[in-house]
């Protein structure tokens, strides 16, 4: 990093409270407080929007839009851009390639394979006694718990049912259908971490919005049926991801006003309700608004625990588990609440036994030894 751009990063995330009042229009580096932002807490609230669009889905086949657009597929996204922001911030301020990516293997990897492992060798076996077959009937066979172990273990989703099970709700054979997106995210991090060698994050600050350009023109490609990525989900993340990662680069440049957010609900709307793929006119007001959003939102709680991440990998085998014991014949509402009640507690128990303990390892001392012995 150099003598200059280093004041800069430093200048954005030092600036006492106090004096981000005294600032006149707002930017966004002036507005974002590293101890006092609305990111948690929106983390959990976007974690249970996908939960409860997800129980509506299992439970009766349905989930609400906003113009061609499922609300579950915008929370996801939000989620993207904010990670966007977050992840390169811990970049530039870890300084450190090996850690940076122990940091990051270390947030997402243990929870999900806490997931996969109990998915596969409890809650399989559970759905199977339930739907009144034996519990053994999941371990071997075609797409057995065991395959689901092994077929997945590299992060990217290859099996998603076990053994045909749960055999009811809208997804039928998919046991869990939240974890495909954990890939994309690794992507991400790992896209972050290129950027970063390369100096794009730092010296050559000039590269990322042709890099957004180029994302944004494919995106259009995209929607008359010319994908130059070849996946419509990596183009889809890469954007939204990469705009967060702006919002940070160029947050001294980024005003925070009122008028521009409600400017960019205006052109957010006009392209959901006018789009197929709302991100072909919509993805930087998106963006601009999840921002807005995390310096701007009240907070009146902050949460002890950080229980989004475990929210949305466990929500949707809860859900199917609930499905398969007809708690759908209550109340819709009923049922939305108790995917989310359970689904939370057990979040809670995956963050205090496998994400927080597995957090304390950032600081192991293999990764300094690391640090010290890379050449100058």
């Amino acid at each position: 990093m150099s003598i200059h751009t280093g004041r800069r990063v430093a200048r954005r995330y030092a600036t006492p409270p106090l004096a981000r009042h005294a600032v006149h229009p707002p930017t966004l580096a002036t507005a974002f407080d590293p101890r006092d932002n609305a990111l948690n807490v929106m983390r959990l609230a976007l974690a249970v929007l996908v939960a409860v669009v997800h129980a509506s889905f299992l439970g009766y086949g349905w989930q609400p839009h906003i113009g061609h657009t499922e609300v579950g597929a915008l929370a996801v996204d939000a989620f993207f851009v904010l990670s966007g922001f977050l992840v390169v911030r811990s970049y530039l301020r870890l300084k450190s390639l090996p850690r940076y990516v122990w940091h990051r293997a270390l947030r997402i990897l243990p929870g999900f394979y806490a997931c996969l492992t109990v998915t596969a060798l409890f809650i399989a076996p559970l759905l199977a006694v339930v739907v009144g077959r034996p519990a053994t009937s999941v371990l071997s066979g075609e797409d057995s718990s065991v395959g689901y172990l092994t077929a997945n273990a590299g992060l990217l989703m290859r099996q998603f049912g076990i053994a045909g099970l749960p055999g009811t709700g809208g997804n039928p054979d998919v046991v869990n259908g939240s974890l495909w997106t954990l890939f994309y995210e690794a992507f991400c991090y790992g896209l972050a971490a290129g950027l970063g060698l390369l100096g794009i994050l730092t010296r050559r600050l000039w590269v990322l919005p042709m890099l957004i350009a180029g994302l944004w023109v494919a995106t259009l490609a995209s929607a008359v049926g010319v994908n130059p990525l070849g996946s419509e989900y990596l183009l889809r993340f890469a954007l939204v991801f990469l705009l967060g990662t702006a919002g940070l680069l160029f947050a001294d440049l980024i005003p925070i006003h009122a008028g521009l957010a409600l400017g960019a609900f205006a052109v957010l709307m006009l392209s959901l309700l006018h789009f197929e793929n709302y991100r072909v006119l919509g993805a930087p007001a998106f963006a601009y608004l999840c921002l807005y959003a995390m310096v701007r939102l009240p907070v009146p709680w902050e949460p002890r625990w950080d229980v989004s991440y475990g929210m949305y990998v466990w929500h949707w085998p809860v859900a199917q588990l609930l499905v398969a014991l007809r708690i759908t014949e209550f109340p819709g509402v009923v049922f939305v609440l108790a995917v989310v009640a359970v689904a939370g507690a057990v979040s809670a128990l995956s963050w205090n036994l496998v994400e927080k303990p597995a957090m304390g390892l950032k600081h192991a001392a293999w990764v300094s030894r690391l640090e010290r012995a890379r050449p100058a």
